[in-house]
């Protein structure tokens, strides 16, 4: 099970959005009871590949922390490896609710948002766009990829933007943090910057102002040409961000609104935020960046960026939130939409949105999904899914063995370092062993 592609970028540009010690059970939850009764021993017995590789990073302080949870079926109890402090010489110790930027494992959670509207037959899979935001009726298509924005290198659409293309990264949409040359500089001077890192500046990395809104990003998005006709390439873009203003104005609510009562609260993610409440920033990680060799804090938690509200709901990149959350998540895709008895999702909306989504007509070669699949915002491979973060975080669900997992740490780019991309490989080393 390769998952090397988990890693998403160089931290000029690509990795800037993309896309990642244990203590005794009485102190470790102290004001935050919702994790209290789920904590589970350390099991680095049972995991040797994965705990030696965790504990290495530990012991050469390479990060403040790293935190990995794994869990079987639809047990409540998820087992817990490594651990570190929220911050580089800190003395509050990392734990399962901890709070951490997970970046692009926002996706999955957008993506299947999505697909529940279409189990409930708002959306279609292979609907238009343009029935749902009729600017993008009409798009216009770069012939030379990131060439010139100009008449001359610009040709219709020969197929409409669907639901499934915005899913799967095959719409043709472009990324600031993936293209270069006229289209970046497009996407920078609208504001289609759908994500946050610092409140300070970052030598060598431009700061645009993002839109002031979802449906004004959608509106100054639906003017700029793709990078690819719709349908013909996998090419990692905005089109998670996108599907935010989807479902706000098929819902009729705030994009974020949606997930909260949709998702968010029916599956009991009380820690999960688009803006971390001040009163929640003592569990907050500082998030670092690695240059040669050495890491710098560029988002501390006591000033970081993510206490202040977004300019819009990120649907790609936005959410922070804890090891206990997002294995909340990931239990509710293994138990097919439901937890602890509550129904959150469809079975239909899980069942499809893990699957294989990507057209017949897409060509993946030299994409970072080449040989595999996608589905609703994550890969999809070996009967598992899952999607990984520009700081280093991962996780995925494997159907087959009923298990779930998670790397959770704060570094930036997430491909300074292999953990990320290797997580699953050593997961499933240890799984053969067992």
């Amino acid at each position: 099970m390769a998952y090397a592609d988990f890693t998403e970028g160089a931290f000029s540009r690509r990795g800037m959005l993309k896309g990642s010690a244990l203590v005794a059970a009485g102190g470790l939850f102290a004001g935050h009871p919702m994790g209290a009764a789920l904590l589970a021993h350390d099991v680095s017995e049972d995991w040797p590949t994965v705990a030696a590789e965790v504990n290495k990073y530990l012991a050469e302080k390479k990060v403040a922390n790293m935190f990995v949870t794994l869990g079987w079926r639809q047990e409540e109890h998820a087992h817990t490896i490594g651990g570190g402090t929220l911050a580089m010489g800190g003395s509050t110790k990392v734990d399962e609710d901890s709070l951490y930027r997970i970046y692009s494992m926002t996706k999955p959670v957008t993506g299947m948002m999505t697909m529940q509207l279409v189990s409930e037959g708002k959306l279609g899979l292979d609907q238009p766009l343009s029935d749902i935001l009729p600017a993008f009726a009409n798009m216009q298509v770069q012939k030379e990829y990131d060439g010139a924005i100009t008449d001359d290198n610009l040709e219709p659409a020969k197929n409409p933007i669907t639901i499934r293309h915005l899913l799967t990264h095959t719409a043709g949409l472009g990324y600031n943090i993936v293209q270069q040359g006229a289209i970046k500089d497009e996407y920078d001077r609208l504001g289609l910057v759908p994500g946050q890192v610092s409140r300070m500046p970052i030598p060598g990395v431009p700061n645009p102002v993002p839109a002031e809104s979802l449906k004004l990003f959608a509106d100054r998005l639906a003017t700029v040409p793709l990078v690819h006709q719709p349908g013909t390439r996998w090419s990692y873009s905005v089109a998670m961000d996108l599907l935010g203003r989807v479902i706000e104005v098929v819902e009729g609510k705030p994009f974020d609104t949606v997930l909260q009562e949709r998702i968010f609260g029916p599956a009991g993610m009380t820690s999960t935020y688009f803006t971390v409440p001040k009163s929640e920033v003592g569990r907050l990680t500082t998030n670092y960046a690695v240059f040669n060799g050495q890491i710098f804090p560029i988002d501390p938690a006591a000033s970081s960026i993510y206490l202040d509200k977004p300019a819009f709901p990120y649907g790609g990149a936005g959410l922070v939130s804890s090891p206990y959350d997002y294995d909340r998540f990931l239990r509710m895709l293994l138990g097919m939409g439901e937890i602890d008895g509550t129904r959150v999702l469809s079975e239909a909306a899980v069942r499809v949105g893990t699957s294989n989504l990507l057209p017949s007509t897409v060509d993946l070669t030299g994409s970072w999904i080449e040989g595999e699949g996608f589905g609703a915002g994550g890969r999809v491979k070996d009967n598992a899914f899952g999607w990984g973060g520009a700081a280093g975080t991962a996780a995925f669900v494997d159907f087959k063995h009923k298990l779930r997992a998670q790397l959770f740490t704060q570094y930036m780019p997430s491909e300074a370092y292999p953990i990320q991309g290797s997580f699953p490989d050593y997961v499933r080393k240890d799984l053969a062993a067992a």
